[in-house]
């Protein structure tokens, strides 16, 4: 990858620098039942926010506020090794402050590192005045990815750079497929207060699958994609059946299959583990259905002891984006 873009202003043949913007990143939901590791959406204003600062001062400096005690070193920040990533080989004359106003809780399944690495991507593109395009924006998010999970997917990362779904159809090289959302469908979230790092999600995952579970799984993404390009939301709602991950990670969050269950009596399209939990999502026709699972859900959870948050949301057709 060539590291030495920039963007040039046309007037003045200049390299466009700023010295200090603010991004909104959004929160994400990955996996969307069946299609692990390869499918991801950005929701809508849901997610953390971002300030990054030229410096005099040469290196990184991160400034952690809002939710998670986040580490500060840029070695073990997600937000810190994509800007070291993005500067290797640079010549810069100057340094950069991050300043991350986290507002994701760390191991939610709501694409909280994945908000950082990926408005670290964007914002510090937008600070030097530098020309990646989407798919090299990602790239250098999921090295943070690889920080937070051990692993390099990008179904958090790119919906969080490019909005809508993102579809990855396989990584060496980097292929990912902007898909839009259809215009009714919304999503309900539950996101219990506990924590449940994806690392170690990942590490009770199955190596192996059975052939006839690959087949039926195979089955349900292709019917999942099929309805979102359709706006089918009968496809969409019985093609998100997971029977390979769901089913190991259930355990992990109190009262799943309880959720799940009020969900679809509330007329929820279909309901599964936000990326690696403990978060739920589902998703419905209309708003109106939504709010119905929302009620739904509070219903099941009010009286278990554990804290909650809950929100409704349409899919956001923009990822990271510049803030006033």
């Amino acid at each position: 990858m060539d590291l030495t873009k920039t963007s040039i202003d046309k007037n003045t043949n200049a390299e466009i620098m700023l010295d200090e913007i603010k991004v909104f990143a959004p929160a994400t939901v990955a996996n969307v039942g069946c299609a692990f590791d390869i499918l991801g959406f950005a929701l809508h204003n849901i997610g953390d926010e971002m300030i990054f600062r030229k410096t005099e001062k040469l290196g990184i400096t991160i400034i952690s506020k809002g939710l998670g005690n986040l580490p500060t070193e840029p070695k073990k920040n997600v937000a810190g090794v994509v800007a070291i990533e993005m500067l290797k080989d640079k010549n810069m004359q100057f340094g950069i402050e991050i300043e991350i106003n986290k507002l994701i809780n760390p191991g939610s399944g709501m694409g909280s590192s994945a908000a950082s690495a990926s408005g670290a991507a964007f914002g510090i593109n937008k600070l030097f005045g530098w020309n990646y395009n989407s798919h090299e924006l990602v790239h250098f998010a999921m090295q943070g990815e690889k920080l937070a999970s051990g692993a390099e997917h990008a179904d958090n990362v790119a919906p969080a750079i490019t909005g809508k779904f993102a579809l990855i159809r396989g990584y060496n090289p980097l292929d990912m497929i902007e898909i839009d959302a259809p215009k009714d469908l919304y999503c309900t979230i539950i996101h219990p207060q506990i924590e449940i790092k994806t690392i170690e999600a990942r590490k009770i995952l199955p190596k192996e699958i059975a052939l006839k579970n690959a087949v039926i799984q195979w089955g349900n993404v292709a019917g999942l994609i099929s309805g979102l390009y359709q706006s089918n939301y009968e496809l969409i709602g019985r093609s998100m059946k997971d029977i390979i991950i769901e089913p190991v990670r259930a355990d992990l969050i109190p009262d799943f299959y309880e959720l799940k269950n009020a969900a679809i009596q509330a007329g929820a399209l279909g309901c599964s583990i936000a990326g690696s939990g403990p978060a739920v999502f589902a998703f419905s026709k209309g708003e109106t259905i939504a709010k119905a699972v929302k009620h739904a859900f509070n219903d099941t959870y009010k009286n278990n002891g554990i804290s909650y948050h809950l929100f409704v949301s349409k899919i956001c057709d923009q990822g990271a984006r510049l803030m006033d």
